[in-house]
């Protein structure tokens, strides 16, 4: 993406984190859905409306996710690196 755009990075938890006990106990990865909402957290954004998700790479405990975000009106463009990776892209609107 551009330079226009803003980085958030996150630490995982590790595996002893509920939503990763929770998620195949014994191979635990991030659930689509739970990297969705972490990210609109930390954005203070309310989702109405997810227009695109593609989880290209699992992302485990204790990862260190680079998140590059375009925001426009009320749009949200999120690309997500895991050593410089994408491991996911995702769109949505917000309120």
């Amino acid at each position: 993406m551009k330079d226009d755009c803003e980085a958030v990075i996150l630490k995982l938890s590790n595996e002893k984190h509920p939503i990763f006990m929770a998620h195949f106990p014994e191979y635990p990865i991030l659930p689509g859905f739970t990297l969705i909402d972490i990210l609109a957290d930390v954005l203070n954004d309310e989702v109405v409306n997810i227009k695109y998700a593609k989880f290209i790479a699992h992302i485990f405990p204790e990862d260190i996710l680079e998140c590059k975000i375009k925001k426009s009106d009320k749009k949200r463009v999120i690309k997500v690196f895991k050593n410089n990776e994408k491991v996911s892209e995702i769109r949505y609107e917000t309120k």
